[in-house]
């Protein structure tokens, strides 16, 4: 074989090991949960459900289906949505695995739990 050929062969070679190698790795991210949404609905003044657990990662969309206007504010500070007006939702993905209580800040009576796992 020409060395000046085997220079060039040679490398794509490799190469395009290296690649079969990194799409033949099943379960890497191919299986990997993608994240979900979920949603909670703000009705009769209170949040249903009062309890939700989620992923880190996954999403959760309160909407307002109360005809005034609404928070959800985490207790301990982890998340605020300001105010959600009827008809409108806010959404917020948290990272952070723990159990989190909000409420209602115009509404102090509702309250519900957050729990990332």
């Amino acid at each position: 074989m020409n060395t000046n050929v085997t220079y060039f062969i040679v490398p794509l070679i490799v190469a395009a090991l290296g690649l079969l190698s990194c799409s033949s790795n099943p379960g890497v991210a191919a299986d990997a949960p993608k994240p979900a949404t979920h949603t909670v609905a703000i009705e009769d003044t209170s949040f249903q459900p009062a309890m939700l657990t989620v992923k880190a990662g996954d999403s959760v969309v309160w909407v307002n289906k109360d005809p005034f206007p609404h928070t959800a504010t985490s207790e301990a500070g982890r998340f605020d949505s300001g105010i959600i007006t009827p008809d409108k939702s806010w959404t917020y993905t948290p990272k952070t695995k723990g159990d989190f209580a909000y409420t209602c800040t115009l509404h102090l009576t509702m309250k519900a739990m957050l729990r990332v796992e």
